[in-house]
């Protein structure tokens, strides 16, 4: 049997900070992201995690748990997670492909 590999998006966001800001949370959620060993793309709404999905999805509690370790007693996740068995691909390809696309839109104007 293949294992499963995914693209998870996430969007970590702790409730209950004392602030509006909520940079040093994501801060250390992306320093734990970045030390799995897993490929990932952060962005300004939260970071694409490429990866065997059983690694991915731990990690995903990973995070939530740092952040309640950091004193936060509520963490909601939007979490959107695809899979494919056709062929690798990066959340780079991905966005490359399109992008290709829009030039050859321009391309035909």
């Amino acid at each position: 049997m293949v294992k499963l590999t995914c693209l998870a998006d996430i969007c970590l966001i702790p409730i209950g900070t004392p602030t509006p800001s909520v940079s040093d949370y994501i801060a250390e959620v992306e320093k734990l992201i970045r030390e799995s060993g897993l490929h990932s793309v952060l962005h300004s709404a939260g970071t694409t995690i490429e990866g065997p999905w059983d690694e991915v999805m731990e990690l995903i509690g990973q995070l939530h748990e740092r952040v309640h370790e950091m004193g936060i007693m509520r963490v909601q996740s939007d979490i959107r997670v695809g899979t494919r068995t056709d062929k690798k691909q990066t959340p780079e390809d991905k966005v490359n492909v399109v992008e290709a696309k829009l030039l050859k839109m321009n391309d035909k104007k």
